[in-house]
């Protein structure tokens, strides 16, 4: 049966696919190079679409859904960056994808971090959306705090709390400002109860020191585009800065939007990505910015 979450997921025709014991629905379209989309916590592979059928004529483009979001079954493991990077790796290992460019968004970038610093083999280049695990301010006590009372937020919604649907709604209009992504917004904002268990899971590990993994960026060596929506309030791009800069190939452009600017701004966003592939799979070196 279709539930609201399905809607932000995969689009038909999905396949199917059993990693410890989990399943995970996505979608492979095209052939060529392969892109690997990985979204953020509450949404699903839909938010690729259009990129999908803008790439998949020059690339194939696969885009999951993760554990209990979209149309993947639940997992027996919270959500966090760490168990996502378990599962990517052994779904990439099952679909024989490498090398990859690897496209994460939020905990979905945090993920493709962690992997590409311990398979730089496999691993192509990254394009970092508002990647998760590059700020902790105030030596870790702001990030405690902000985690800690979202993470409380995402629980209240799980209870079934009366006020989390319009505060979820206004939440989320925070969170995608730009008015292309309103469409999946609304999706969204309809299957919130639906995902508050395991945004309440994600949110209690972003507060927790394994979701520090700032010492990582010295050891992803491949290509690196960062892509910030520069309207993000929870993670901000002047807090990831220090971050970024340890990272030996990496180049940040900026643009509209509050969290995704491959689903805000996509007029912007899909030249700029559509010219770092073209840079990578021509092997051209990286111009920091």
């Amino acid at each position: 049966m279709a539930t609201r979450r399905s809607l932000v997921g995969t689009t038909a025709p999905w396949a199917e696919i059993t990693i410890d014991g989990v399943r995970l629905a996505y979608n492979d379209d095209g052939s060529g190079p392969a892109i690997v989309c990985l979204h953020a916590i509450g949404h699903g592979a839909g938010d690729f679409v259009s990129l999908r059928e803008r790439l998949r004529s020059r690339y194939r483009v696969i885009a999951l859904d993760w554990p209990g979001q979209g149309n993947s079954g639940d997992d027996r493991i919270p959500a966090s960056a760490a168990r996502y990077t378990e599962l990517l790796s052994a779904f990439l290992d099952a679909l024989g994808v490498e090398p990859a460019v690897l496209l994460g968004n939020s905990i979905g970038g945090a993920a493709a971090m962690r992997y590409a610093a311990t398979h730089p083999a496999r691993v192509r280049a990254l394009v970092l959306a508002n990647p998760g695990g590059l700020d902790r301010g105030g030596g870790g006590v702001l990030v405690g705090a902000m985690t800690g009372l979202m993470a409380r937020f995402f629980a209240a919604g799980a209870r079934g709390a009366r006020w989390y649907p319009w505060a979820f709604a206004a939440y989320y209009r925070r969170i995608l400002t730009g008015p292309a992504a309103a469409e999946q917004r609304a999706r969204i904002i309809a299957a919130g109860a639906e995902v508050a268990p395991v945004l309440a899971q994600a949110w209690r590990s972003f507060g927790t020191p394994d979701a520090d993994i700032r010492a990582l960026a010295p050891r992803v060596t491949c290509p690196v585009l960062f892509t910030w929506a520069t309207g993000d309030w929870t993670n901000q791009l002047s807090r990831c800065r220090a971050a970024i800069a340890r990272f030996p190939r990496a180049r940040v452009e900026t643009f509209k939007g509050g969290h995704a600017a491959f689903l805000e701004a996509p007029d912007t966003f899909m030249p700029a990505l559509e010219r770092f592939l073209i840079g990578v799979m021509a092997g051209r070196e990286l111009v920091a910015a």
